[in-house]
């Protein structure tokens, strides 16, 4: 095996320890790796030779940062997540609205700037969701825009010790989550994905053979649009990997963000059976996010890996510029 480029760096301040390892773990280049003609490719064939231990290092992490390589295009990203070999997940019963920019590349969330994108894990309203993914950063943002990462089992064991009856009963019947869609992408909505991109089709018999396979009910309105319910669906995971349990919701983002002309956000989620949820918990469990998150700001050229079994993510608002571009796997 080639000898490591990657080496293990501190940021001061935007770095949390948890049983003895720092979240998340960042690595840069080694001094001298990279000449001014350097590109992507060796990068890219670090990654293939020490792919086992760039594995082992995001299962310990959770999240593992890259900043410092010659990462500075859409085609350089999409080839850094080719070099891991993770298969593509295919975005369909996602929230935001997204663009294909290249290859596996898309536009993270396209919501307004100003807006907050609250606490998620990737598609956890849905039963098919991403178990890695990628974000990098082509445009620094002008101010603001960080991703604040948090680590699920952490906002789980907290939420145990202080609303143990919530949890359970969250661990008994789950959540359903209601979303209505327009027919077309709501570019200043943060959910504003329509019905013909959610679910990759114009037809809405195939739409609905969609929706079925994703255990998603449609109930179609006159407008054109669509109302979604999916659910009960667990809201507590196992990740049997790691042996623990996480936090596995939309919870959070659906009754604090899911709002725009058609969705009112306490409507958006409730109980398994129904019964509302109560705003004083889901608050108090939004401080507990931002409590334990971490949020380093972004540099151009910053490409970060998530592990979507143990780590939630959210979007801080900022001035323009900011380009930052997305990768699901499975």
């Amino acid at each position: 095996m080639p000898e490591s480029i990657f080496t293990e760096i501190k940021i001061p301040h935007h770095q949390k320890p948890y049983d003895g390892d720092l979240f998340p773990a960042v690595l840069s280049p080694k001094p001298n790796t990279f000449s001014v003609a350097s590109d992507v490719t060796v990068l890219t064939e670090a990654i293939k030779a020490h792919k086992p231990w760039l594995e082992s290092l995001i299962h310990k992490a959770g999240a593992v940062l890259f900043r410092g390589f010659p990462v500075t295009t859409a085609d350089d990203f999409n080839d850094v997540v080719e070099a891991f070999g993770f298969e593509e997940l295919p975005y369909v019963g996602g929230a935001a609205p997204r663009t294909n920019v290249v290859g596996r590349v898309f536009t993270s969330n396209e919501s307004p700037p100003d807006q907050k994108i609250p606490f998620h894990h990737e598609m956890a309203q849905v039963p098919k969701f991403p178990a890695k993914l990628f974000f990098f950063c082509e445009v620094e943002p002008g101010k603001g825009g960080e991703t604040p990462i948090v680590l699920s089992n952490i906002v789980y064991e907290r939420m145990k010790e202080k609303y143990p009856e919530f949890v359970e009963r969250l661990e008994e019947h789950g959540l359903i989550y209601t979303r209505v869609l327009g027919e077309d992408d709501d570019p200043t909505s943060p959910i504003g994905r329509g019905w013909k991109s959610t679910f990759l089709t114009k037809d809405k018999s195939v739409a609905e053979e969609r929706a079925a396979k994703l255990g998603m009910k449609l109930e179609w309105m006159e407008d054109g649009g669509v109302k979604t319910v999916m659910g009960p669906i667990p809201a507590i995971k196992v990740d049997k990997s790691r042996q623990r349990k996480i936090w596995f919701n939309s919870m959070v983002a659906a009754y604090t963000g899911w709002e725009d002309a058609r969705n009112d956000p306490v409507k958006a989620v409730t109980f398994g059976d129904g019964k509302p949820l109560p705003a004083d918990i889901i608050y108090d469990c939004l401080n507990i996010l931002d409590e334990e998150s971490v949020a380093i700001p972004w540099q151009k050229g910053d490409v970060i890996l998530l592990d979507n079994w143990a780590v939630l993510h959210s979007r801080r608002p900022f001035n323009l510029p900011r380009r930052v571009l997305a990768s699901l796997c499975k």
